[in-house]
């Protein structure tokens, strides 16, 4: 009756796993350059994921669920030095997202949901906070051009 039972069980447990495979995938550009890489589950791309500019370059890196980007992501210009950074929540983009000029230094950053901007966007020049905006559902409701009026207006809180 064991050897039964163990038969049984060990035939439930092949079939249940050929049926959730997590497999890690490459694939290349014709160049032979490698294109995007990271793991499958049940053919959807799911944990950490990486794709390339034709070049070889780094272009995005960040995490997937059930096929979908989801945490924290990172993008890259063609010469590698760093686009954009932020979070995503089940495909889209939301809390806050930084974005870089050409010397690598954030040029403004923005709070999202749903892909659009609804919060607060802080515009940067020379690393110094020039200007100051805030958004509901895209669109902008609110502009300062001096911190000082923005800190009497807003909590400090809400940049969080």
């Amino acid at each position: 009756m064991f050897k039964y039972t163990f038969f049984i069980f060990f035939f439930l447990l092949m079939s249940f796993s050929s049926f959730c495979q997590k497999e890690y995938h490459k694939e290349y550009y014709k160049n032979k350059q490698i294109k995007e890489e990271g793991w499958l589950l049940d053919a959807k791309k799911t944990a950490f994921w990486k794709f390339y500019y034709k070049n070889g370059n780094l272009k995005k890196e960040g995490h997937f669920s059930d096929n979908l980007e989801t945490n924290y992501w990172y993008f890259y210009n063609n010469d590698s030095s760093k686009k954009k950074e932020g979070h995503f929540k089940k495909g889209t983009k939301y809390n806050w997202w930084l974005f870089y000029d050409d010397k690598g230094f954030i040029n403004h950053k923005c709070q999202l949901k749903n892909n659009q901007k609804n919060g607060y966007c802080l515009i940067y020049k020379e690393e110094k906070l020039i200007k100051a905006s805030k958004y509901k559902k895209g669109k902008k409701i609110k502009e300062w051009t001096d911190f000082s009026s923005f800190r009497v207006e807003n909590s400090l809180n809400d940049l969080r």
